[in-house]
């Protein structure tokens, strides 16, 4: 619906709503977070309540002070569980600071999780998977993971291989490696409810599956036939789910991707998840799925991260999960699931990713070139060009959606790409860095152009744009044949970072966007992390205006483990005059210490 929520009805319940398009509502992940932002203050309303719910929102106006203001309005109906808010006051970075604190800091994923992945439902066999994997490198187009749907699974068993289409899954698995290509695997709560099927018996032993009120096993129907599913609020169950995951690891997998997990069960009518009435454990205390669904994923998550944390204690676990709830930062991040292929559901996207890291979420994104259907070129490009600029920067469809690797669009759409991707890999530098913030001060990567300037009443109108960090504003194409487009700035002074081209803020401007590229803007004054020539991290500067100062940051990529490293802070000025005239600009490091890094002057 956009960042900014319109005046509407709600519905706080996770559902899996298949292909859908902007304004769809009910999604895959409710968060029962309100943001408020408003000339008097921002503060954030946790609704610290899972059971099924409906938010109705009424606009305010601001007008010019007392006697022109109406308040808006947020009321919040739940069908069952406690009266329990938790409200948290501040500037954005503060109260996104104190959610965090409250709710736990963000998951790290590793350096490879920030580059491009390329996911397909219908990579059918070990051929496939190759096939791909060589049209990236024959191409010179840069790939860090290709993730395997259901289709590469024994009848959809979860924990299984198809060994006649994957002979040699692990030798896959590191051959891809060789290459700098790791795989990705989906994970499923439901079990095949399938006597001799190893998983069902074990955790049929271990009586850890969902009961209803007369103590059988609640069954399903998805993906591999009748199904049960783990009760995931029991620590017990928790703990079994997670030692499967060594069958995994076995295979050579380096993350899982969760899905159907809000639960999902197939129904021809009705609500297509666990019957109300299931039993659950809820931490020991008992209860029904009524309070347990909303929370199923997150628990879910939970168990895969310490599972995953456990079985290889020196690398950090990289997981994403399509469902969800407050807090599940904790371990790992989301993506959209199963967008429209459309414009509006490359609009949808970003308003997505947006919404999520205001509610604590920093690691989203999109099906880029949307789930279901077949993009035209200018629309999967648009997708491509935006989804460079994304914490999860993957491409995925349906297997009866069309292809998505770049090549199959033509041979101009294959060279955009190749830009967007060798951007990508030049920011991997800064994307670590905003990672490594995201986890210690709960700061999304994606941020509204307002995060700085909530007062501004025309930035709190800009959907269209994005600040990537605090050093980049990006304003991508998300409609048909648009080669030039108006973006509201913040004030200071910002540089298009593909012409060099100067504009001052607060305000609208209008910059090209070619075919070719999406317009970016760099703050004057910043100093970025980029990869240089070689690889190795480098400054990218861009002079202060007159008067002022600038800065950067700097958090070294600490590898897959846990080492937490030193936060490198620069300052940028204006120095002097160079042989042709134009200001120098001097780089220092605030602790005194050499730079310890190439500076390239930008603008």
């Amino acid at each position: 619906a956009g960042p900014r929520l319109r005046a509407g009805v709600y519905r706080l319940w996770n559902t899996d709503p298949g292909p859908f398009a902007a304004g769809q509502d009910p999604l895959y992940l409710t968060m029962p977070v309100l943001l408020s932002v408003a000339d008097a203050g921002t503060h954030l309303v946790f609704h610290d309540n899972s059971w099924d719910g409906y938010v109705t929102l009424r606009d305010g106006v601001e007008g010019q002070g007392s006697g022109h203001d109406r308040p808006g309005r947020c009321e919040v109906r739940m069908s069952g569980g406690p009266l329990r808010y938790w409200v948290l006051v501040g500037a954005p970075a503060r109260v996104l600071h104190g959610w965090t604190a409250l709710t736990g800091a963000p998951a790290l994923p590793p350096r490879w999780a920030l580059g491009h992945q390329h996911a397909r439902w219908g990579f059918g066999s070990a051929r496939e998977v190759r096939r791909v994997a060589d049209g990236y490198r024959k191409r010179g187009l840069p790939l860090r993971a290709l993730h395997l749907d259901i289709d590469h699974l024994r009848g959809h068993r979860v924990f299984t291989v198809d060994r006649e289409r994957f002979p040699d899954l692990p030798g896959l698995a590191a051959e891809l490696r060789g290459r700098g290509v790791r795989l990705v695997s989906i994970v499923d709560p439901g079990v095949k409810a399938e006597p001799g099927f190893g998983v069902y018996d074990s955790g049929a032993s271990a009586d850890v599956f969902v009961r209803d009120g007369r103590g059988r096993q609640v069954r399903g129907e998805v993906w591999p036939g009748t199904s049960v599913f783990p009760d995931f609020t029991d620590p017990r169950a928790r703990k079994w789910w997670g030692g499967l995951y060594a069958e995994r690891l076995a295979q050579g997998f380096a993350g899982v991707w969760h899905d159907m997990n809000e639960p999902v069960s197939f129904s021809a009518f009705g609500d297509p998840t666990l019957p109300l009435s299931a039993r659950h454990a809820l931490e020991g205390r008992g209860g029904d799925h009524r309070e347990a669904h909303n929370v199923y994923a997150l628990t879910m998550a939970k168990a895969g991260y310490a599972g995953l944390t456990e079985l290889q204690p020196e690398r950090r676990p990289f997981l994403f999960s399509r469902s969800g709830w407050a807090g599940m930062q904790r371990y790992g991040g989301t993506w959209s699931g199963d967008v429209r292929t459309g414009w509006e559901g490359l609009r949808a996207s970003l308003a997505l990713v947006v919404g999520l890291g205001l509610c604590g979420v920093p690691y989203s994104g999109p099906d880029v070139g949307g789930f279901d259907g077949a993009p035209s070129p200018e629309l999967y490009l648009r997708w491509f060009q935006l989804g460079a600029y994304l914490p999860l920067f993957r491409t995925h469809a349906a297997k009866w959606a069309g292809r998505r690797e770049p090549w199959e669009f033509g041979a101009e759409v294959l060279e955009h790409a190749r830009a967007a991707l060798a951007e990508r890999e030049r920011l991997l530098p800064y994307l670590v860095t905003l990672a490594q913030l995201a986890h210690r001060t709960g700061a999304p990567y994606v941020r509204p152009v307002w995060w700085q300037h909530p007062l501004d009443r025309a930035l709190r109108d800009c959907e269209d744009a994005f600040l990537l960090g605090d050093a980049l504003l990006v304003a991508p194409v998300l409609g048909p044949a648009v080669r030039g487009r108006a973006v509201r700035l913040p004030s200071g002074r910002w540089y298009d970072t593909a012409t060099g081209a100067a504009y001052e803020g607060p305000g609208t401007v209008r910059v090209p966007a070619p075919l070719s590229r999406i317009p970016v803007l760099a703050r004057a004054g910043a100093a970025v992390p980029v990869a240089g020539d070689g690889g190795a991290t480098e400054l990218e500067v861009w002079p202060p205006a007159p008067g002022r100062t600038g800065s950067g940051l700097v958090i070294p990529d600490p590898g897959e483990g846990w080492e937490r490293p030193e936060a490198e802070r620069f300052t940028v000025r204006l120095s002097g005059r160079g042989a042709d005239g134009r200001p120098g600009v001097a780089v220092e490091r605030e602790d005194g210490r050499p730079v310890g890094y190439p500076v390239r002057v930008r603008g």
